[in-house]
């Protein structure tokens, strides 16, 4: 890259974190923006400063996205991202989602569906990985356990550790559903509907005599970040790569019940 281009690229990366979201929105946006300073390296077009990009040139980054068959709805959220970026940069014309050119629709994005794809790997999947995790980290494999039987996102399995005892309590009143507050998307609690009972009880007292020896921790690393990477390293070192790793968090239950990462 050219040092214009990893100016761009640090700036950019930049503004992605100073545009707020939880930790995995402001990490997408980061690996956005870097994304998007390669790609005007690759078109040949040599800028160092985000106060010099103008509307065609995120025309062609997309026009050149959609070449790569990349979906749709993947291009929205790209979008999302490079606005909220311009908009912290106080380039608010760009950032207008009804620009006349920098629209979803003007760009060839519109009508895109926002159905969820995921669907729960075979339960012989899981335990079959299950089984080689618990031979590497029994951490893993307890939060592992929470994300498959409640249905959570990556980040909240990593987090449940701060809500195990809350939980037990709720499930031992025999409630139906219990609350994710820690690691939501855009940081809003909800709730989650507990299907197997004496299953996610079993679950989360496996995961608090976990974190009572470990330092309150389910993934005993010293900063979420680095959490979430040995979580997600672990899974795919079990062979749940790609599409398989994002979809072994995901409750294994009907469709109108399904909680989707």
């Amino acid at each position: 890259m050219s040092r214009a281009n990893k100016q761009l690229s640090k700036q950019l990366i930049t503004l992605a974190r100073k545009s707020g979201g939880s930790f995995k929105t402001v990490s997408d946006r980061a690996r956005i923006a870097s994304r998007f300073a390669e790609s005007m390296l690759k078109l040949n077009i040599q800028i160092r400063d985000v106060n010099n990009l103008k509307t065609n040139h995120v025309e062609l980054y997309i026009k050149n996205r959609l070449s790569e068959n990349i979906s749709k709805r993947t291009l929205q959220n790209e979008m999302a991202a490079i606005r909220a970026m311009f908009s912290t940069a106080g380039r608010t014309k760009l950032a207008d989602p009804s620009h006349e050119r920098l629209s979803n629709s003007a760009l060839g994005l519109s009508g895109a569906s926002r159905d969820g794809s995921k669907i729960a790997i075979t339960d012989e999947r899981y335990h079959a990985a299950l089984a080689h995790i618990r031979d590497k980290d029994d951490g893993v494999a307890a939060a592992m356990q929470l994300a498959r039987y409640l249905g959570l996102r990556t980040e909240e399995t990593v987090q449940s550790a701060k809500s195990l005892k809350t939980w037990r309590k709720a499930l031992n009143k025999g409630d139906e559903r219990i609350r994710i507050i820690f690691g939501t998307k855009g940081g809003r609690p909800r709730d989650t509907t507990v299907v197997d009972r004496e299953t996610v009880i079993r679950a989360v007292n496996e995961a608090i005599k976990y974190v009572d020896t470990h330092n309150g921790r389910l993934i005993d690393k010293p900063s979420l970040h680095s959490a979430i990477d040995r979580y997600r390293n672990t899974l795919k070192e079990a062979g749940l790569t790609g599409k398989n790793l994002r979809i072994v968090c995901v409750m294994p239950i009907p469709k109108r019940l399904r909680t989707i990462i």
